[in-house]
């Protein structure tokens, strides 16, 4: 019997028709609409990206009009990750430029140190392939360090051409003096580095998955990106230099000069004692 606003108890099988069947147990629903969740994990061998797409290859082939399809769990997170990844390296990259044009007083020499940072990813990622890895966080994590050591070889490069300019040094002379003089100071570093991470890209030891992920980017790429780093640096600096002199960026270096002024005397403003 089912309540009735008009006669009061009505019998169910009066309106409506019984029969036995099978129906749902639970009814999920995701942002208030119904919802039916599908698990699979990608076999032995498969690179998870590629599982992704051949899953939703596989989607694509089936009609479900009125349905709508979308990743979460792993999948999402790992979108996520790339996502934050990207800005990361886009505010690096700025926040960079942005010390280094304030410490060199010039718009262009952030640009000559830079420049080597792109000539050293697809070394990162052909290293990557020839290990045999995937580009996951680990990897990405790599790349990031591996944009800071090469960084560190351009400054000392530019550092030390700036300084023989300014005592008076024609530009072809200082170039190739800074050249020959950092090339010890900048090989004795690379091989410090790759020495140092040798055991831990051997990959021993509990976690040791991560850590060769980082270890052998930062090798393959510190490596192979060395000599390129030396020969473009100088050359663009050549290239910056010539136009520095015909007065296109002379007008910035004064603001650029009262900047780094107003740094040097706020990290050096004396403050109170708690």
């Amino acid at each position: 019997m089912i309540p009735s606003s008009k006669v009061g108890q009505v019998r169910l099988d009066n309106i409506a028709t019984l029969a036995r069947g099978m129906g749902p147990t639970i009814i999920d629903r995701y942002n208030r609409q119904f919802q039916v969740a599908l698990t699979a994990n990608n076999s032995d061998g498969l690179a998870f990206d590629s599982a992704v797409r051949e899953v939703s290859a596989a989607i694509e082939k089936v009609p479900h009009p009125g349905y709508s399809v979308k990743f979460t769990g792993t999948v999402k997170i790992l979108d996520e990750t790339t996502r934050s990844l990207m800005v990361a390296f886009l505010l690096a990259c700025i926040f960079m430029y942005m010390v280094l044009a304030a410490q060199f007083e010039s718009f262009l020499h952030p640009f000559t140190i830079m420049l080597s940072l792109p000539l050293s990813i697809p070394f990162a990622l052909l290293t990557l392939w020839a290990t045999n890895r995937t580009l996951n966080l680990w990897s990405a994590l790599g790349v990031f360090l591996l944009l800071g050591i090469v960084e560190k070889n351009g400054i000392l490069q530019v550092d030390y051409m700036n300084r023989l300019r300014e005592q008076g040094m024609p530009l072809r002379e200082a170039i190739l003096q800074a050249n020959h003089v950092r090339l010890r100071p900048i090989l004795m570093t690379t091989l410090s580095i790759v020495a140092g991470l040798i055991p831990t890209a051997l990959g021993i030891g509990a976690g040791a998955t991560q850590r060769s992920a980082i270890a052998a980017t930062i090798i393959g790429g510190q490596t192979l990106c060395l000599l390129l780093s030396l020969l473009i640096t100088p050359v663009v600096y050549s290239v910056f230099a010539e136009l520095g002199e015909g007065g296109m960026v002379g007008r910035v270096r004064t603001p650029l000069r009262r900047l780094r002024v107003s740094l040097a005397r706020f990290l050096s403003f004396p403050r109170p004692e708690i």
